[in-house]
């Protein structure tokens, strides 16, 4: 059950909150329409909903938290950026 078609599954799986969805509610006949072969699908079928919902959840916070960190990280970055240009424009000049 390591094959590259079951992980992107898996994967879309976990993201995907309408294909999850749609699993919960028919697990083979979803497995089926992404084109897993029939030994994957009813591997696929026992999965645990409980794990896979949490697991779910667990991503989104993840990419949620990762998401608002880069915003914050850009705006210091400008911050700087704009704090050292500013300091450069109004240094004294030094008597010549």
């Amino acid at each position: 059950m390591s094959s590259p078609a079951i992980e992107a599954f898996l994967a879309r799986l976990y993201t995907d909150c309408e294909l999850r969805t749609r699993f919960l509610q028919s697990p083979a006949a979803t497995a089926k329409d992404f084109g897993l072969a029939e030994g994957d699908i009813r591997a696929i079928a026992t999965i645990d909903r409980d794990g896979l919902m949490l697991a779910a959840q667990s991503y989104e916070r993840k990419r949620t938290r990762r998401s608002s960190h880069n915003r914050f990280r850009r705006w210091l970055r400008l911050t700087k950026r704009w704090a050292t240009s500013a300091a450069r424009c109004f240094r004294p000049k030094a008597d010549i």
